[in-house]
């Protein structure tokens, strides 16, 4: 599974979203998961028990709108419902993506 071109993110309601791996590799924490000696880097399943399935949902959105416009310039904003700023706050931390370019709430 190491060589696999996705992995699989599991949230705490159990939901699976299947990522293309080089487009999870934008979070450190993700990166570190499947390059460590962890489970994850053997099975290509990473575990978010304190991650909700909604939340998650918009992080790997997130992740793959990132990997669409990497090499572009004038990238639009990512729109975000405003009532999941703060959980997205929280998950974008959590996934060590702070200095990545900011999603916009949606007014």
């Amino acid at each position: 599974m190491a060589d696999s071109k996705y992995i699989t993110l599991i949230s705490s309601n159990g939901f699976e979203f299947v990522v293309l791996r080089e487009a999870a590799l934008v979070s450190p924490t993700i990166k570190g998961m499947l390059r460590g000696g962890f489970k994850e880097a053997q099975t290509g399943v990473c575990e978010f028990p304190e991650i909700s399935a909604h939340v998650l949902e918009k992080v790997v959105d997130y992740f793959h709108y990132w990997y669409r416009n990497r090499d572009k310039e004038n990238v639009p904003d990512m729109k975000i419902p405003v009532e999941m700023c703060l959980e997205l706050l929280m998950a974008a931390s959590y996934f060590n993506l702070e200095n990545m370019p900011v999603a916009r709430p949606l007014q």
